[in-house]
């Protein structure tokens, strides 16, 4: 019989796990890099699915579901589970119903976060089951063995991924679609599901006790593997690892036994005493912290153990990286040697040998300089569109010189040159907080602070900083960007844009309707393309002696890349070549050959350049419109 194959990257292949699995309920807050899981999931249309205002809120209504009898699946990003962090803590104490699978996407490199935490530190202080898939089958594969667990056990499952695992492709062996139905009958139990003190100290002494089993069952299932090395010689020396980090490891070290961890919390410390009980040097290969390596060196294992001692702590691993420990294991002659070192010996071989790559690394590096610099690369610094709402919005703020506190979204891009205008950015809804805590702190600040928020992140966490606002008597500006849509993330759906993930009708939140409600007075609504009144409004508002609210609405740039309002061009004879409009930062206005002119293709005729060149040089081609 043919097999059913695709390739698929890891966050295709969950949402294809989530349908093989019976899923009923799937709930998250878009967030690179775990976006696609939800997006893929409506595609199908199998599952009901929807994205929630934060993570938070994404977790309480998939526990919901899972107390409703139903398979339910709530996905983020990693700094989306600190968010969550409350319901997901106290779920290990109540347990679920159907069985409840949070997926944690981490992102090793901050390739598109703020940090590149562990959250495999979350599964350990929950003292819930966690599942590290290493490629696309077994994102799906292990999924579904989420599930499995999670009702065997009454707990929340953590699988967590990495950004290498949610965005490559591999193969992935389709199999059967279950129906997805509530399986299991909800029984009012209070003792079970309502955390008042008395009931949540007995089950707390479950959990532990729920967590005793774990430690019997990641034993002995078959996600935790050991593969041997060919050749004898090489048996002195073991790899363990796990997720993406096995890759890496069976690329590069592929002639030595690898103890493979699926399941790496609880860790099967047995199973990792019989593998290391023939060894003389255990590595350990993970990305970011030290999680396995902790746990192995106190569980008393005799034999040298390292790990962070020769791999970075930050950053993404790859093949050269690990690459690098066969060239250390030669050059010093480890395995011929490995009876006679100590536990120092190595860490001394490990600090001269990096020592010297250091060295090797920097005039290579100076090479590679070279190299860049004659054949002209061209630098590709990340930039604000074409055309994107947001740059008038910072090009005036700069101006006024006052400080921004800022968001997490496109416009978090401001801080760059040739902008340059953001002062913070902490986490999502913090700005807003923080230009309140700095007007209290110095009045120095009175009208002179200023917080920004995108209308994606204001309904994600904006809103209850607002509250605080008002609550303490805030007197500063909060600029609510409203682009029409959570861009920053490929233009999902939020509550302010009518319509759900699933693509039905639905009511039209607006901000400024929150902010009226919550008892904001003074609310402005401003098309951000109108500079002299964006101007004028945000100045008027900056005098007030207590809280003002603009919500500068404008749909963003990319959402109807068709749909262009004029045409521009810059006129030589006008131009005085004051370089006024490159400080916009827009990439469609270019300099060459000592003249200035706007790059047809990519100009979306927003007028903003032609607003504020003092010559009147950027004029409308009226001959192509």
């Amino acid at each position: 019989m043919k097999k059913d194959v695709s390739v698929l990257t890891g966050n295709e292949a969950i949402a294809l796990g989530a349908l093989e699995a019976g899923v009923g309920f799937a709930s998250a807050y878009p967030g690179t890099p775990s976006t696609e899981i939800l997006e893929n999931i409506a595609k199908t249309g199998g599952i009901y699915c929807q994205w929630s205002v934060n993570e938070k809120v994404a977790l309480e209504v998939a526990s919901g579901a899972s107390l409703a009898g139903n398979r339910a699946l709530a996905a983020m990003k990693h700094v989306g589970l600190n968010v969550a962090s409350d319901p997901f803590m106290t779920l290990a104490y109540t347990g679920v119903n159907g069985g409840l699978v949070i997926v944690s996407a981490d992102d090793p490199g901050m390739h598109s976060s703020q940090n590149e935490q562990d959250n495999r530190y979350y599964a350990k202080m929950a003292k819930v089951p966690l599942l590290e898939p290493s490629d696309s089958q077994e994102c799906k594969d292990f999924l579904i063995k989420a599930f499995e667990i999670s009702e065997e056990f009454d707990l929340p499952v953590l699988l967590r991924t990495t950004t290498r695992i949610s965005h490559s492709g591999s193969l992935v062996e389709k199999g059967k679609i279950r129906k997805h139905k509530p399986d299991k009958k909800y029984i009012k139990d209070p003792m079970k599901y309502v955390m008042i003190p008395a009931f949540a100290r007995t089950r707390h002494k479950i959990l532990l006790e729920k967590f005793e089993s774990l430690k019997e069952f990641s034993e002995k299932t078959s996600i935790n593997k050991i593969i041997y090395a060919e050749d004898k010689r090489f048996s002195k020396i073991g790899i363990i690892t796990s997720g993406v980090s096995y890759q890496y490891a069976a690329e590069a070290l592929n002639k030595y036994p690898v103890l493979k961890l699926g399941m790496t919390n609880p860790l099967p410390f047995n199973m990792i005493k019989n593998f290391a009980c023939d060894k003389s040097l255990i590595i350990v290969i993970e990305e970011l912290e030290p999680f396995i390596e902790e746990q192995i060196k106190a569980s008393g294992i005799s034999c040298i153990i390292i790990g962070k001692s020769f791999f970075p702590e930050y950053g993404e691993l790859n093949g050269e990286i690990v690459k690098t420990l066969n060239d250390f294991i030669s050059s010093e002659k480890i395995l011929e040697n490995l009876s006679a070192y100590t536990s120092e010996d190595i860490e001394k071989k490990i600090k001269g040998f990096k020592e010297k790559k250091s060295n090797l690394n920097k005039d290579k590096e100076k090479n590679e300089i070279k190299y860049f610099i004659k054949n002209k690369i061209p630098p590709r610094p990340p930039v604000l569109c074409a055309g994107c709402m947001h740059r008038p919005v910072f090009h005036i703020l700069k101006k006024l010189k006052v400080t921004v506190m800022g968001d997490i979204g496109c416009y978090t891009l401001s801080a760059l040159p040739p902008i340059s205008s953001l002062d913070t950015c902490l986490c999502m809804g913090a700005g807003v907080g923080q230009a309140l805590g700095a007007e209290k702190a110095d009045s120095y600040y009175k009208n002179k602070v200023v917080s920004v928020i995108g209308d994606s992140t204001f309904f994600h966490s904006g809103i209850t900083s607002l509250i605080d606002n008002v609550f303490n008597k805030g007197t500063g500006l909060v600029i609510i960007l409203d682009n029409r849509v959570t861009a920053m993330t490929g233009h999902q759906a939020n509550p302010g844009i009518g319509k759900t993930l699933m693509g039905d009708k639905t009511h039209m939140i607006l901000p400024e309707k929150i902010a009226e409600a919550v008892g904001v007075k003074n609310i402005r609504i401003v098309d951000p393309y109108d500079i002299s009144l964006l101007d004028k409004t945000i100045k008027e508002e900056l005098k007030r002696e207590e809280l003002s609210v603009i919500v500068c609405r404008q749909e963003c740039a990319l959402i109807n890349k068709k749909k262009r309002l004029k045409k521009f061009y810059i006129d030589d004879s006008a131009c005085k070549q004051c370089g006024l409009c490159m400080k916009l930062g827009c990439p469609a206005i270019e300099f060459k050959n000592d003249k200035y002119f706007i790059n047809q293709a990519i100009c979306t005729g927003c007028d903003v350049c032609s607003q504020i060149c003092p010559w009147d040089s950027i004029k409308i081609n009226n001959e192509n419109n």
